[in-house]
């Protein structure tokens, strides 16, 4: 009797064992297999688009180029992300074309920027409209014959061979100030009298009809390096226009 009661309890400890170790295994499997619904690492603090403007600008080295007003460039670039979050821009869009027209003409206040490199790939002379001022820009249009220059954010586009060589169709992005870049054929094109010697003869730039005419040697390389939507913005402190543009609007965190 002893030894059945033995016998019983044996296959009893072992079917019972038996049990718990399935139980575990199903239960370590199903948590093993359940997607995690949260994160495992902290999530980093959002940084604003003037800090990242901040961080590049601080970063690029301008020894050897006319220096950049950083108050300008934060305004850049806060544009460049604005129309970036908007699909304006390419996804991988990388470069900044800024014209300070509140520079003397007599200075190189065009500049192509590299924001992953974070450096000036371009310093160059830059003309403004003959009727938006003599040495300095002044009167700014967006109308057809104007022949004066239209400030705001554009999208460079593709390039042709016209009248002026080879050149840079220009989309203008702020409505009422350069939306009309297209039609009055507002394009980036080299001229020779955007040059140092013109300068020495005049005291001043030569002037185009409004378009950002640029150094005839460079406009091939400019133009091909920003060409295919990238950013251009044509600055000048206008109150109206800064306060306005839909592409100057508060910071949001990105």
């Amino acid at each position: 009797m002893k030894k059945v009661l033995l016998s019983l309890l044996t296959v009893l400890f072992f079917a019972t064992s038996f049990h718990k170790i399935k139980s575990t295994e199903k239960k370590f499997s199903k948590n093993f297999l359940k997607p995690r619904t949260e994160n495992p690492l902290p999530k980093e603090s959002p940084r604003s688009v003037g800090s990242y403007a901040e961080e590049i600008y601080n970063s690029i080295n301008f020894e050897h180029f006319n220096q950049l007003q950083s108050e300008v460039f934060q305004k850049a670039y806060l544009g460049f992300a604005n129309l970036k979050r908007e699909g304006k821009l390419n996804e991988d869009s990388h470069l900044l074309t800024i014209c300070d027209f509140s520079l003397s003409s007599t200075q190189k206040r065009l500049w192509v920027i590299d924001l992953n490199e974070k450096k000036v790939v371009y310093n160059s002379l830059v003309a403004h409209g003959k009727n938006t001022g003599e040495e300095f820009a002044q009167k700014f249009s967006n109308t057809e014959s104007s022949l004066q220059s239209s400030i705001g954010f554009y999208v460079t586009e593709n390039t042709y061979n016209g009248s002026n060589g080879y050149s840079l169709k220009l989309l203008g992005m702020d409505a009422g100030y350069n939306d009309a870049a297209l039609q009055r054929a507002i394009v980036m094109h080299g001229a020779d009298y955007v040059s140092e010697d013109f300068i020495k003869n005049q005291k001043r730039l030569g002037r185009s009809w409004g378009c950002p005419a640029i150094p005839r040697a460079l406009a091939e390389p400019i133009i091909n390096t920003i060409k295919g939507k990238s950013c251009l913005f044509i600055y000048y402190p206008d109150h109206q226009y800064l306060s306005s543009s839909k592409w100057l609007k508060t910071e949001e965190n990105i």
